[in-house]
């Protein structure tokens, strides 16, 4: 049997406490989501992400090593985000359609509220090693695969109809891209709609 390949980059560190690790790698991801949102991630220097994060430059070194982690650990945070989001907050109840409708919401309210983390990503990723990327491009992946698994619960229940699965996978990312939408066209979309307005009026052209 094939082995599944991991979902998590695994980061060296020198530290062998494995919730501290997870605590201080939290405080870095904090403080460098502050900083590549307000400078960008060139313009930050790891004695700053250090600093802000409110370790010394000798104890940060300790939990990743090099900047490069660090972005890598902020796109894994929002996507896990995400994620979790949308799992801890639909229904198991209800045919595909409605639970589609339930997720198509709560995603674009949570791209929402993520607008600047979401932008970081599109802006910052191409800085990322190949072997980062590719994590983070699976992560992008486990998202739309759960509007995937919804779609196709509505179609073996006949609440949805899709002619192929090829239609059903090309729907399932248009939602995703959806929710970025909202994030990178911002500046002209918010002139025009609410984010309920948007979300109702992306839900209903995808139903139909």
């Amino acid at each position: 049997m094939q082995e599944r390949p991991a979902h998590k980059k695994n980061i060296p560190t020198l530290v062998k406490d494995p919730s501290l690790v997870e605590k201080r790698r939290r405080q870095i991801v904090d403080a460098a989501v502050r900083l590549f949102v307000d400078k960008g991630f060139h313009k930050t220097t790891t004695r700053e992400i250090a600093r802000v994060s409110g370790l010394s430059i000798g104890s940060l070194y300790e939990y990743i090593q090099s900047k490069e982690d660090v972005l890598y650990l902020v796109c894994e945070t929002i996507h896990a985000a995400i994620r979790q989001r949308l799992e801890n907050n639909l229904q198991p109840e209800g045919n595909g359609r409605t639970r589609l409708e339930q997720a198509i919401k709560e995603y674009f309210q949570v791209c929402d509220e993520m607008a600047d983390m979401i932008l970081l990503i599109y802006q910052e990723t191409n800085s990322l090693p190949p072997d980062s990327l590719r994590y983070v491009l699976q992560d992008e992946e486990r998202i739309t695969h759960i509007f995937r698994e919804i779609l196709e619960q509505g179609v073996e229940s006949g609440a949805i109809r899709i002619r192929d699965g090829k239609t059903l996978t090309i729907i399932a990312h248009t939602i995703a891209v959806l929710g970025h939408m909202w994030t990178f066209r911002r500046w002209s979309l918010h002139r025009n709609f609410t984010l309920g307005e948007y979300t109702k009026t992306q839900t209903e052209m995808i139903l139909n």
